[in-house]
């Protein structure tokens, strides 16, 4: 059967079929008019690969389980190659499972120190919450510190967060002092 016939009989795209040969899983003969001729045992083989790579192997796996799949399930016959390869894989898996876990709580890590730090230093983002922190007198207000970002309440936007001023471009808000660079630039 021609590769057309085949994607209708499996459902899969020509393209695909393809790939499979390119990887080596299917191996259609040729005509003599260069066509790609499949033998009726391809739509079993289509089958296989397919519920293999829903099981997410890659095509590396499939190429070594294929001469020991029989079935359109498929059963795998107990080859020693097979054994070792699916363990292989199943190690490999096992290290991006624990990679991800690694992952997964260093962010949860970042995550809650954030939020330690913020509700250390911001007040609620609440519109109704009235209070205002108490400063000592001439202390500069956490709202007025150069290193710290604004809350929403502070800015002209609600809602909107901001970082501290920039020293290249604004006064410093403690001191009112012009940085450097700027005071040269006025010169």
């Amino acid at each position: 059967m021609l590769i057309g016939e085949l994607s209708r009989r499996t459902g899969v795209r020509t393209h695909q079929l393809r790939y499979y040969e390119a990887q080596g899983l299917l191996e259609p003969n040729r005509s003599t008019g260069g066509y790609r001729e499949y033998a009726d045992d391809a739509v079993l083989t289509v089958h296989q690969i397919r519920k293999l790579l829903a099981a997410g192997l890659s095509t590396d796996d499939i190429a070594l389980m294929l001469p020991c799949m029989t079935g359109p399930d498929p059963e795998l016959e107990p080859c020693p190659e097979l054994l070792d390869g699916l363990r292989a894989r199943l190690r490999g898996i096992d290290e991006q499972i624990d990679t991800l876990a690694r992952s997964r709580q260093a962010l949860a890590n970042y995550i809650e120190t954030t939020e330690r730090r913020a509700s250390k230093e911001y007040e609620p983002c609440d519109s109704t919450a009235q209070s205002q922190p108490s400063t000592r007198a001439g202390a500069i207000a956490p709202s007025d510190h150069p290193g710290r970002r604004r809350r929403p309440d502070d800015q002209a936007r609600p809602g909107r967060l901001r970082g501290p001023a920039d020293p290249m471009t604004s006064a410093s808000p403690a001191t009112g002092a012009v940085p450097t660079r700027l005071a040269r630039r006025a010169r």
